[in-house]
């Protein structure tokens, strides 16, 4: 019989979001179309997922296995593997996010408005009405960023933290659609731009006000790391070497280091010559100063460029511009092209804490000097 609507839900423990993948299989007689693969996204999008083997061969038959036992061909059918690809706004992206805002320091707030939205609701702490009683009359004091959050910091001392999560924008411009504005901060003046806005595809964002003790709370001493901009080398070393995880793993432990994401973890250890599947605890001291170099050199290069647009174009500056930082890429969704740094190897592509990596084989050796 044919299936019909399998839905298959995976959730990654610690993390604070879920990956949701409908799948639809259907029946077909043997037609001579088939042993056709599913579009490359989609099975890039897949064996993203930590499934067992079996269910991709279900999910994913090979051109060897369609069109027999009696003919029947399971294809993937709805299934929105740019949802699957798509990645979290990192350091870059809501560092550049910050300096675009920073235009409105000085800026009186008149109103806060929730326009209508009938999509999936975003996290809005306090509520509505709370928020406009402490918001409403203050003035924009600086625009900070913490990790991967941005904070709109009050004269009164609270702070508007905005954090952007999968699909959120912190923005000064008109938004990509109006349909997924999610929260207005309008100023008392008729200058431009007339107000700050937060936009989100997918509602996983969220916008926090909170006072100073709640600020120490959420982002106080053993809560978040140091920022990765910020941090020295013996800082990095002292917080991850007693650690016996791969290094690409714990680069993205937020409460060692703040702001590294997937992507940027990939191109820093490209860069630096390390293979994401190096233990910590493995690493010479002169590996950990080659990495703090790395990281600085690729999150300054990304800020300069505004971030990375993927695929699914949802990142845009404050301005409501793309970034440029994904046209200069070293390995990052790259699997199975040539390496642009030693042009020998192709980039190859693993999963490690169900996530992606992508890494050159030749610049990046397991074994032997690196």
């Amino acid at each position: 019989m044919p299936l019909s609507s399998l839905r298959l839900i995976t959730c990654f423990p610690g993390l604070t979001w879920v990956l949701f993948v409908a799948f639809e299989t259907l029946s077909y007689r043997r037609r001579a179309t088939l042993g056709s693969p599913p579009p490359l996204g989609v099975q890039q999008g897949l064996a993203t997922l930590a499934i067992p083997a079996r269910w991709k061969r279900i999910l994913l038959p090979t051109p060897g296995e369609t069109g027999q036992s009696g003919g029947k061909l399971i294809r993937v059918y709805r299934i929105a593997s740019r949802r699957i690809l798509r990645t979290m706004p990192e350091l870059p992206e809501v560092e550049t996010m910050r300096r675009g805002v920073a235009a409105c320091v000085g800026r009186r707030i008149a109103a806060v408005a929730k326009p209508r939205c009938r999509l999936k609701p975003i996290r809005l702490a306090p509520s509505l009405a709370q928020m406009r009683r402490r918001v409403v009359g203050q003035r924009i004091g600086a625009v900070d960023r913490a990790g991967k959050r941005v904070l709109v910091r009050l004269e009164n001392d609270d702070t508007l933290v905005f954090e952007p999560r999968m699909t959120g924008l912190v923005l000064l411009a008109d938004p990509p659609n109006r349909q997924h504005l999610r929260l207005q901060l309008v100023f008392d003046d008729h200058r431009l731009p007339p107000q700050l806005m937060y936009w989100d595809r997918r509602g996983l964002g969220s916008v926090r006000l909170m006072d100073p003790r709640a600020m120490a709370l959420a982002f106080g001493a053993g809560q978040l790391g140091t920022d990765a901009l910020k941090i020295t080398a013996r800082q990095l070393q002292s917080r991850l070497a007693v650690s016996r995880r791969e290094i690409k793993v714990a680069l993205l432990d937020q409460r060692a280091v703040a702001g590294i994401g997937n992507l940027y973890a990939a191109e820093i250890l490209h860069v630096a010559g390390l293979h994401p599947r190096r233990h910590c605890d493995r690493l010479t001291a002169s590996q950990w100063q080659r990495l703090h170099r790395a990281m600085r050199k690729v999150l300054q290069e990304a800020i300069r460029y505004e971030g990375s647009t993927l695929s699914d174009g949802t990142y845009r500056n404050a301005l409501n511009r793309p970034g440029r930082y994904q046209n200069r890429h070293r390995v990052y969704q790259r699997a199975g092209q040539m390496c642009l740094a030693c042009g020998s190897r192709k980039v190859e592509r693993i999963v490690q804490a169900q996530r992606a990596t992508f890494f050159c084989p030749a610049c990046q050796p397991l074994k032997g000097k690196a």
